[in-house]
């Protein structure tokens, strides 16, 4: 008998994966979501502070307005905590309480990196006394250093927050969080301000599934990046004969699910105006299917990341936003059609974010803080 070798996975370039993952990203045409089912199905928005998810929405939903976000999450139906990659993410009331445990040992390790801090610390001991002091009334960290600090005066007190961060799924309480209205951070736990316990952790097969629906296709390895987990290799094992393989350009083996838009690569990709911090540019892996090589570090500088612009559905350039400009820095001469269609997303952006204020369009330099 005659062994036949299985054909070989197509390969997609990266503009192939380019449109597809816009397309997943509610990116390529303005989505009719509501605001809440975004969230949901980008499995959160990354929200190290208050505007981006905001802006990030504004990119991406037909008709959007900041109050469709924010009366949510005063009404505690989506809610700001520490997930993904230990940073703050706006999330669903419902992924709060099942993601967060997904990733709950990446907490786990993360606590690894503070153990010189916590010296002579009973953990177990440290997430009652801090589930006790936060139920009682939302705490600032600093409040939390302070009173840890006193049951164990000789550990380091910013460990012992971060501990109590880490074994506890902390959430920022309003009006922190909300469009127009300033607060301090000040926490307390999801399970108390949902008033409902956190469920199991989902089965990793799921969120695979939910991952490749926002992201894919991806490999192994993008997913662990964007979860900040190890070991996914076999839940994508499991799921292999239900799902679609590719190659890369390099041969890297990408994953995806048989009935998920995969857009032609010369699908028109009308520009984006993108918060710093957003999901598409940290995601996966290789981030080449939004970040040209010749781009790569020119969207942040240390721990700083810049608002950025896509054009051509790649990274293009950055903005900035001041008191009555709206900056914009492209990394390469655009054509006069590009800076034209650049332009009319800015005016509406800004008529969005902006309605009520002025702001003139400027092709400049973003200066840096």
């Amino acid at each position: 008998m005659t062994k036949t070798t299985p054909p070989a996975a197509p390969v997609l370039g990266a503009r192939a994966l380019n449109r597809a993952t816009l397309d997943r990203q509610l990116l390529l045409r303005p989505s009719s979501l509501s605001a809440g089912a975004a969230v949901r199905h980008l499995l959160g928005l990354q929200a190290q502070n208050v505007k981006p998810p905001y802006y990030a929405l504004a990119a991406r939903l037909d008709g959007f307005v900041p109050q469709e976000l924010s009366a949510p999450m005063a009404d505690r139906e989506v809610v700001r905590i520490v997930s993904m990659r230990s940073t703050i993410h706006t999330h669903t009331a419902d992924d709060c309480l099942t993601l967060r445990p997904f990733v709950q040992p990446a907490r786990d390790r993360e606590l690894t990196y503070f153990r010189k801090g916590l010296t002579g610390v009973d953990l177990d001991r440290l997430a009652v006394l801090a589930r006790d002091l936060v139920e009682a009334e939302p705490r600032t960290m600093k409040q939390l250093r302070e009173a840890l600090s006193a049951e164990w005066p000789d550990a380091d007190p910013q460990s012992l927050a971060v501990a109590a961060r880490c074994r506890l799924p902390l959430v920022q309480v309003t009006p922190r969080g909300l469009w127009g209205r300033s607060g301090q951070v000040a926490l307390t736990t999801a399970e108390h301000w949902l008033g409902r316990p956190a469920e199991p952790a989902p089965a990793a097969d799921a969120v695979v599934l939910r991952y490749l629906a926002a992201f894919g296709p991806a490999s192994v390895k993008d997913m662990q990046a964007w979860a900040g987990l190890t070991r996914l290799r076999e839940a994508f094992g499991r799921l292999r004969p239900h799902l679609l393989t590719f190659r890369d350009e390099h041969g890297v083996e990408l994953f995806d699910l048989p009935d998920a838009p995969r857009p032609d690569p010369e699908t028109p990709a009308p520009p984006r105006f993108l918060p710093e911090f957003d999901n598409l540019l940290l995601s996966h892996a290789d981030r080449t299917r939004v970040v040209p090589p010749e781009y790569w570090g020119r969207s942040w500088q240390g721990n700083q990341a810049y608002r950025t612009l896509l054009v051509d559905g790649f990274l293009a350039g950055l903005w900035k936003l001041d008191q009555d400009a709206l900056v914009i820095e492209p990394f390469a001469r655009l054509t006069k059609a590009q800076q034209a269609d650049v332009t009319r997303e800015a005016e509406r952006m800004l008529a969005t974010m902006h309605p009520q204020q002025p702001h003139d369009i400027r092709f400049g330099t973003v200066v840096r803080p």
